[in-house]
């Protein structure tokens, strides 16, 4: 019989570039900062801990990178010596893996308290383009004619040729098709668009660990320089740094907590992940069948959802997961953002920390800084961004690409435990 589990402990690094940080700074300042929040005096209690990271063989070194960036903390008696440091990588969602595996183990009867860490560093200056290069990888490279040729389909179908170009990632020119055949389907909108990328800067602008702190309305968003049409720069999460953790724990373990800590728990209440496929153009994605799975473990269902954190590597994601996880009916995301639902104070506030476009995506860590901003808003401590009464929360993470959808996605929801 598999058993509760409690997130009792989360931190972030604020996203933003950090040339002066390393890997293992990075870290340890949250792996730190995760303990002191779950009230731990020392990390002796932990008997795994997830390690997610995508490109830090950009930097040197690959195989065993959370081996590697924790050697100074077990070295200094602060990482309890031989507990496991296990690696995950699956593109954008690999810190929400990382977490859910940590939470499966404590399910299964197999540890008391794990850790779930995410650490990424896409900015290089000495090296940009390269590293731009490396989205690439997210996609099929032994036979990149098949999505090659998928896209330019799309791109025929929609009247709008499949481009890349060496200043961006290729992942925007694939979603840039993704928005461009839901716009000639639905007549989704860039105004549509782009009013929910004005809401998430003015959510960041809120957020103190946001990469983009600034309030931009509609109309700056849709004259910022175009990245690929439809999509502009402030539609587009950037390039940055910075790490997440969470530390997790059994009910039996939570039970011997201070009062502090077990009124501060948050339970995971539902968790599911899919993979990705070449799917039709009037197929759901892999995300829908990820909530209906998490909402069935939940026992809930979208109506009692209070806030959500949505993958928005683009702005028109959000448009697109509002429907896949089912806030609206499907054509009808852009109406339902345009309308103000997913504001702070709508009917179901979307990307209350400003979302991978203000927020930042340093793409290890994305997942885990979505479950600090929706920890965050349950333990009711959100301040200017706060959801009032917040009870259950989901947070959906994409990754990779494989056709119109990703490779794999995670779905988790959370409830307030106290």
């Amino acid at each position: 019989m598999s058993r509760d589990v409690y997130i009792i402990g989360v931190h972030t690094t604020p996203f933003r570039r950090w040339p002066e940080k390393t890997f293992k700074d990075l870290t340890r300042e949250t792996y730190l900062g995760a303990l002191t929040d779950a009230g731990l005096d020392s990390g002796q209690p932990i008997e795994a801990a997830w390690f997610g990271n995508c490109l830090m063989h950009c930097w040197g070194q690959a195989s065993t990178r959370g081996n590697i960036a924790f050697i100074p903390l077990v070295r200094d008696g602060l990482f309890p010596d031989r507990a496991p440091i296990i690696n995950v990588e699956g593109g954008c969602a690999t810190a929400s893996l990382a977490l859910i595996s940590a939470c499966k183990e404590i399910r299964a009867g197999d540890a008391e308290v794990t850790l779930a860490l995410g650490v990424e560093k896409l900015y290089d200056p000495r090296n940009q383009p390269g590293m731009l290069a490396e989205f690439a990888r997210a996609l099929d490279m032994f036979d990149p004619q098949e999505w090659e040729e998928h896209y330019a389909q799309v791109g025929r179908d929609v009247g709008k040729p499949f481009e890349r170009s060496p200043d961006r990632t290729v992942a925007m020119d694939t979603y840039a098709m993704q928005a461009r055949l839901h716009m000639k389907r639905y007549g989704t909108t860039a105004e549509q668009i782009a009013i929910g990328a004005a809401k998430n800067h003015g959510n960041g602008a809120l957020n103190p660990n946001a990469q983009y702190r600034f309030v931009m309305t509609p109309e700056d968003v849709l004259a910022d320089r175009m990245v690929s049409d439809p999509l502009t720069r402030s539609m587009c999460a950037p390039i940055g740094d910075g790490a997440a953790a969470a530390v997790l724990c059994s009910e039996s373990f939570l039970r011997r907590q201070s009062k502090t800590v077990q009124e501060r728990a948050v339970l995971v209440r539902g968790m599911a992940v899919t993979g990705g496929k070449y799917r039709r153009y009037d197929e759901p994605s892999l995300s829908r069948v990820a909530v209906d799975r998490a909402y069935r473990m939940a026992g809930i269902g979208p109506q009692q959802v209070d806030l959500a954190e949505v993958h928005d590597a683009t702005s028109f994601c959000e448009i697109y997961q509002s429907e896949m996880l089912r806030f609206c009916g499907e054509g009808e995301g852009g109406a339902f953002v345009a309308s103000g639902a997913t504001r702070i104070g709508g009917v179901l506030p979307v990307n209350t920390s400003g979302g991978l476009v203000s927020k930042g995506h340093p793409i290890g860590a994305t997942g885990l800084s979505m479950c600090y901003e929706l920890v965050t808003q349950l333990r009711g401590e959100a301040e200017a961004r706060q959801v009032a009464d917040a009870r259950i929360a989901v947070q959906e993470n994409g990754g990779g690409v494989i056709g119109l959808e990703e490779a794999l996605a995670a779905v988790i929801v959370y409830e307030k435990a106290a």
